[in-house]
């Protein structure tokens, strides 16, 4: 398996050539699964916010949760007070957003976790353009933990995928088929879904993308 820690990343482009999802591409998968391509841009487009999936050509966009890592060390019978010393900025029992340090530098957060346990750190770490949390692995259709983080190291191709398995197993697609934002916002986002303007997001991008598909 292609471990997240094999190279030192460095900021890349928004364009990676090779790793980028083109539109094509992106017709082809929301085709393929009965979607709007233009409804799928949209979610693209308001999770990515612009951005990659990948600061690299080897390393997916990441951000690692130090209370879910606290979660699931404790869920493998691992005590996290026990490493909480020196570690207070990747082992934390509530989320606090403080701890971020974005971009490159949250690889050296997932690596200190690894040291831990490389399972209970990867099922903690947000990953690619969608930002799906490791433990929701299995709803992206991969057997296990290591299977999906090494589909989120090809490509974003591979990424909206993953992303697209998700979706379906969570019951998703049909809110995206019929444009139900507010449900659609609710059920992926969660309960501040309201808050964050979520759904106005998604509409918004959805008539802008409506342009990039017109036959």
């Amino acid at each position: 398996m292609k471990t997240a820690m094999t190279l030192k990343p460095k900021i890349a482009a928004n364009f990676i050539p090779g790793v980028t999802l083109t539109n094509n591409e992106l017709c082809l998968l929301a085709e393929t699964n009965g979607i709007e391509p233009a409804a799928l841009k949209a979610v693209q487009m308001v999770e990515t916010g612009g951005r990659s999936g990948f600061i690299s050509k080897q390393h997916p966009t990441i951000l690692f949760e130090g209370h879910i890592f606290w979660q699931q060390l404790e869920r493998i019978g691992i005590d996290p007070k026990r490493y909480v010393k020196g570690r207070e900025n990747i082992l934390y029992p509530k989320w606090d957003k403080t701890k971020y340090l974005g971009g490159v530098h949250e690889y050296s957060r997932l690596s200190e976790a690894c040291k831990i346990n490389t399972e209970a750190a990867y099922r903690s770490t947000s990953w690619g353009m969608f930002q799906i949390l490791g433990i929701n692995y299995g709803w992206c259709g991969e057997r296990t933990i290591a299977d999906f983080v090494e589909k989120m190291t090809y490509s974003e191709y591979h990424q909206m995928i993953l992303a697209i398995n998700f979706m379906r197993n969570s019951d998703l697609i049909p809110a995206l088929q019929e444009k139900r934002w507010d449900l659609f916002a609710k059920k992926y986002n969660g309960k501040n879904y309201i808050k964050n303007n979520y759904a106005d997001k998604l509409k918004s991008a959805y008539m802008n993308a409506l342009q990039l598909f017109k036959q």
